[in-house]
């Protein structure tokens, strides 16, 4: 009885194919937004978590003051620390991989009759090891550098395209303000962060040298942390705060002077909103599939009026209502799932062009694809059932007679 419902449901779609795939054009869009959107939102939230993890793994920032909202900014309320404070955390502390002050100030980069703006950050050699940056060309800093605050510098790939172009930029002097700087070594390219900006428009400086000619004190207004192993990070804030409570004269009943931003936190809060998001325009995608399926309800409520006579017919002569409802939910859950098959192949296709001209990941989510052709069957037998219902249940007589 079924394959013979199935059957009978394949004929009536072929014999008014353009009217069947308008029925589940609605469906077809649904279905192929969905997972269109859902491939858009889960190639975004990878491609933050590899953003946020170019910035340095298990990495731990201490800076100066209370912890705010918003960008990151020095807080001249409270006292900056001291290259003590960096000697402490690595000589008094366990699982520390490596700590390097960081200072840095926003400022124009000359080479010749060419200058492009860049972050410059005064640093150790540990900077290095923490961000996970590869020295691609020349060398890192030298012992006598990083004590005698000499000038030199390693540069950014952005900045070797806006200064030098095709020119070797190694041993180089360029200037930044007033200053000249040598030029020591080339960055590995790290593109764009999490935030859009580019993280290879910046010059490196030996930390004593960017506190002697730049800033003009021997202040330090953030110091980076790498940890060995993840699982000692809660443990290692615990200890550094207590470590900096007892080095900054915190006393109990006083909030802390400074805080600790900890790079699995911001990790975890953009990957939970990418994901909310992702979330959000499935859902509301999925409108358009009870969209779709009030349109094959429309269509089916058309059919059985037009084929009230056929009906009629089939329960004069001896078919039971069960049957005829039978039919019609057959012919409605094929159209819904005809429909989830073509949408689902559209999506993936829609999906992929979207991914790759945005140069997101591409992650193919099999469990919406599962969900999103479930859905479009079930939504073949919720709108496909009223009017089935309404075919079996018509007198045999009246369909007859029907005109």
């Amino acid at each position: 009885m079924l394959s013979n419902a199935f059957l009978i449901a394949i004929k009536e779609i072929k014999r008014n194919l353009l009217r069947s795939f308008l029925t589940i054009l609605g469906i077809v869009i649904g279905v192929a937004s969905v997972i269109a959107m859902v491939m858009i939102g889960d190639g975004t939230t990878a491609n933050v978590q590899q953003s946020i993890s170019k910035l340095g793994t298990n990495m731990l920032t201490l800076r100066v003051g209370q912890e705010r909202r918003g960008p990151p900014r020095e807080d001249n309320s409270a006292k900056p620390f001291t290259e003590g404070d960096i000697s402490a955390i690595k000589n008094e502390l366990q699982n520390i991989k490596a700590v390097a002050a960081e200072n840095s100030s926003r400022m124009n980069v000359v080479y010749g009759n060419k200058s492009n703006t860049a972050s410059v950050i005064g640093t150790s050699n540990d900077y290095f090891i923490i961000k996970d940056w590869e020295v691609t060309q020349g060398r890192v800093f030298d012992e006598h550098e990083e004590n005698s605050g000499k000038s030199s510098c390693i540069i950014g790939t952005t900045i070797v395209k806006q200064l030098f172009g095709d020119e070797n930029p190694i041993g180089v002097n360029i200037r930044l303000k007033n200053i000249s700087c040598n030029v020591i070594g080339v960055l590995k390219s790290k593109g764009a962060a999490a935030f859009g900006n580019d993280q290879d428009e910046i010059v490196i400086v030996p930390l004593k040298m960017f506190q002697q000619k730049i800033k003009g004190d021997k202040d330090i207004s953030s110091i980076l942390i790498s940890i060995t192993d993840g699982k000692y990070i809660e443990n290692a804030k615990l200890e550094i705060t207590s470590l900096m409570q007892e080095r900054r004269a915190v006393k109990l009943e006083e909030p802390d002077n400074f805080h600790i931003r900890d790079m699995q936190d911001l990790l975890s809060t953009m990957t939970s909103t990418t994901k909310m998001l992702t979330y959000l325009l499935g859902s509301i995608a999925g409108i358009s599939l009870l969209v779709g399926g009030i349109g094959i309800m429309n269509i089916m409520l058309v059919s059985v009026t037009e084929r009230t006579r056929e009906i009629g017919t089939r329960l004069a002569i001896g078919a039971m209502e069960n049957e005829v409802l039978l039919q019609f939910l057959v012919e409605s859950i094929v159209l819904a799932t005809l429909g989830g098959i073509i949408g689902i192949f559209l999506g993936l296709g829609i999906g992929y062009i979207t991914v790759n001209i945005m140069d997101l990941p591409f992650i193919l989510n099999s469990q919406i694809i599962l969900i999103s052709f479930v859905f479009s069957t079930l939504i073949g037998v919720f709108f496909g059932y009223f009017p089935a219902r309404k075919a079996a249940r018509l007198n045999p007589i009246d369909a007859l007679r029907y005109e």
